[in-house]
């Protein structure tokens, strides 16, 4: 007989992280050459360390707990504020921060997604030397992924509504203005320097005290943690850094 002590909130919650990540539904991978396919592996896909074929997001589970904490802790402690995400792929990670604040009853939060929805930018090793050697461009087949389609998995999930709002374009283009008033929980996957350094100095300054920004790359890609430390230090941000899993990181603004 199945337990009733289940919040049906939860149990929603953790159905969708398993369903978005094909947990719950097994696909393969596709190697970082993209030239082969691999088997299922649920202990990467538990911490995001492979590329599926059909999932809508590559974080992991781990990193959607990570999510939910963080959106869970800002509507239960009344921080103003939307939630973003910069760098959002098949949408997977924006799907499930609109079936949280759905699962929690909070109807007065947007969420924000933006991303140029054709991969990633070349280098601009002018501007952003740590850049130089990157090749997250190369990977566009995979990586690019249309506003439409992102629409339309949203869609699926019966999640598609007017507080689910899209910002299409290089980050450079779009965040320094983007019409955001007031941010609660900041999510950064934009993996190179100059995407995480222009979205944390366009949207860091609209974060309430009480919010977070959660990295997604910070201990896998050099140049994403080299935009992290130069702004912070920037800044003069002492906040502590606290790790995810064995990439992602996140921080709470107390000030």
């Amino acid at each position: 007989m199945m337990a009733k002590n289940i919040n049906c909130g939860t149990l929603y919650l953790r159905l969708l992280k398993r369903c978005l990540t094909r947990d719950l539904f097994p696909d393969g991978a596709i190697d970082h050459s993209l030239t082969q396919t691999v088997p299922y592996n649920a202990d990467c896909r538990k911490v995001g360390k492979d590329w599926p074929l059909s999932a809508e997001t590559m974080i992991g589970l781990r990193r959607l707990d990570n999510v939910q904490d963080c959106i869970t802790s800002v509507v239960q402690d009344g921080v103003a504020g939307d939630l973003v995400e910069t760098g959002v792929w098949r949408g997977g990670c924006a799907i499930f921060m609109r079936g949280v604040l759905e699962a929690l009853g909070s109807e007065d939060r947007v969420v924000w997604l933006a991303d140029s929805f054709q991969g990633l930018p070349a280098p601009d090793p002018e501007n952003f030397p740590a850049d130089r050697d990157d090749r997250h461009v190369d990977l566009s087949p995979y990586l690019a992924v249309s506003l439409e389609q992102v629409r339309d998995n949203f869609r699926r999930y019966e999640l598609l509504d007017d507080r689910v709002r899209f910002l299409p374009g290089w980050f450079r283009d779009t965040l320094p203005h983007a019409p955001i008033e007031q941010i609660s929980v900041l999510r950064l996957d934009g993996d190179m320097y100059e995407s995480t350094y222009v979205a944390l100095t366009s949207l860091y300054p609209k974060l309430s005290p009480g919010g977070y920004v959660i990295i997604d790359d910070y201990n896998a890609l050099p140049n994403c943690r080299a935009a992290v430390d130069d702004f912070r230090t920037s800044m003069g941000i002492s906040d502590p850094l606290l790790e995810i899993d064995w990439t992602g990181v996140y921080w709470r603004r107390y000030s």
